[in-house]
C-alpha cells in the first residue's frame, strides 16, 4: 500500500475520528436501518408519511393481511419509528417523528439521483 500525503485526506481522518459513534449508537443506527430495509415495513412507513391512519386503513393501502400488518406495525413501533395512540375502539398509528419522514425523503432522492 502507498501512502497518500494529501493533507485534505488526514482532515478528513481527523473529522471522521471525532464526529465517530459509540458502538452502542452505531447498533442503534444500524437497527433502524434494518427494520425500514424489510419491504412490507417499508410499505407501512411510506403509507404513514400521508398522515395518521388505523390498522383498517394502512391494510387498505399496503396490502397484505391484518395479522401480519399487526405484526409489522408492532415491530415498527417497538424500534420507535411509529408510534400509537387510542381513539375510541380505533388505533391510530403514525411516524414516530420527522426524523423518519426526512429518511425516508433521502431514500427516495438517492433512488432517483443520475448514476455518475
Amino acid at each position: 500500500m502507498t501512502i497518500c500525503e494529501k493533507k485534505e485526506h488526514e482532515q478528513a481522518v481527523g473529522s471522521a475520528k471525532r464526529e465517530a459513534l459509540s458502538e452502542e449508537q452505531l447498533g442503534r443506527v444500524c437497527n433502524v436501518f434494518r427494520v425500514l430495509g424489510e419491504p412490507s415495513r417499508m410499505k407501512i412507513v411510506l403509507a404513514l408519511t400521508g398522515g395518521e391512519m388505523c390498522v383498517y386503513h394502512i391494510l387498505q393501502a399496503v396490502g397484505g393481511t391484518q395479522s401480519g400488518v399487526s405484526h409489522q406495525l408492532r415491530v415498527l413501533k417497538d424500534n420507535r419509528i411509529v408510534r400509537s395512540r387510542r381513539e375510541g375502539q380505533n388505533i391510530l398509528y403514525s411516524l414516530a417523528d420527522d426524523h423518519i419522514v426526512e429518511i425516508v425523503a433521502m431514500g427516495r432522492a438517492h433512488m432517483d439521483c443520475a448514476e455518475e
